[in-house]
């Protein structure tokens, strides 16, 4: 699995102009972007909000790559209807992959790829919460929300008085690092590729010497539940987690009992484990069976908001267009063997 790295690769795609493109789960601002990219890259594009099912890949005929979003996961009986409608490559307008079977779909004969976007959106997004985690935000507006303009009980803090743990130092990770530079704190970071380097530490080390903790690691076999009971135990008492990754790199109920027990000082997640089918639709009117997520909402020192981090307008410009060039370098490569 690759990414593509710029829109300068489209320079070098010299292709048939009957190159099409399918893209699936498109609203209408990503919808309209793909309009005027695809013009500008000479492809023609079928494009549906819907996301991709066994029902709908004969939208696919005709054109074997597609774009797909992140929001709805694709099993494995809509990979197959896929590749027996011709798909031979999918994009997914997202840098995890993990809503899709990739050694499955390889299996079958459909290349899999992700796409890289501007990571400051994340970046700009993950410091945003983690001054809202230690200025008790969320209880501070909710009061005034109410016209109780009384402090807070507790004082909050500033970051150069805190040591912040980076787990994972890919694009995002790298992109807070260099931010958290500019407010003086103290900064440890784990990745899993080991290196020598001022800063660099054990995961564990670096769990019990943070007051915040913040989440930049590949969902993978390997690093779900990274959090689990065993090292959320061995945080500091007090400290602050921050998840702009992915939901289950947190063994959540662990995380709520830590929560509850007075343990950890906070949380701040934009993503949730079984936040599936919940994100980004309108439940005002429909029951949440998640009894994490409500318990978490519930508590006057968790801050959640819905898979969002990502969501500019830099990065969507970003995300259209390099899903594109994806498909583009795909049958360039084809082409030429």
């Amino acid at each position: 699995m690759t990414h593509s790295e710029s829109a300068r690769g489209a320079a070098r795609c010299t292709l048939s102009p009957a190159t099409g493109i399918t893209v699936y789960g498109c609203g209408p601002d990503e919808a309209a972007l793909f309009r005027e990219k695809a013009l500008r890259f000479g492809v023609s594009t079928t494009i549906t909000d819907s996301a991709a099912s066994e029902a709908n890949t004969g939208l696919a005929a005709g054109n074997r790559c597609i774009s797909v979003g992140h929001k709805t996961r694709i099993t494995r009986s809509t990979l197959l209807a896929l590749r027996r409608a011709g798909v031979d490559y999918i994009s997914t307008r997202s840098i995890g992959c993990n809503h899709i079977d990739v050694e499955y779909a390889a299996g079958i004969g459909i290349s899999v790829e992700n796409v890289t976007y501007s990571p400051d959106s994340v970046a700009d997004y993950t410091l945003m919460l983690m001054l809202m985690a230690v200025r008790n935000a969320k209880t501070t507006v909710r009061r005034s929300d109410r016209h109780d303009y009384r402090l807070h009980e507790v004082r909050g803090k500033e970051l150069r008085d805190l040591t912040i743990g980076v787990v994972g130092t890919g694009r995002i990770g790298t992109a807070v690092v260099e931010r958290l530079k500019g407010f003086g704190s103290r900064i440890l970071f784990h990745d899993r590729r080991p290196r020598a380097s001022n800063g660099y530490v054990s995961l564990d080390e670096l769990l019990r010497l943070s007051d915040i903790v913040t989440l930049h690691a590949p969902l993978t076999t390997d690093t779900y539940h990274l959090l689990d009971r065993r090292r959320i135990d061995g945080m500091k008492d007090g400290a602050f987690v921050i998840n702009t990754g992915r939901g289950p790199l947190i063994d959540t109920e662990a995380l709520v009992a830590a929560l509850e027990g007075g343990r950890l000082g906070g949380a701040a997640l934009d993503v949730v484990e079984g936040e599936e089918g919940i994100f980004y639709a309108d439940c005002r009117n429909r029951h949440i069976e998640s009894k994490t997520l409500l318990r978490l909402q519930e508590m006057p020192n968790v801050l959640i908001t819905p898979h969002t981090a990502y969501y500019t307008e830099h990065a969507l410009i970003d995300t259209v267009e390099n899903s594109i060039i994806n498909c583009l370098e795909f049958e360039r490569r084809n082409q030429h063997g």
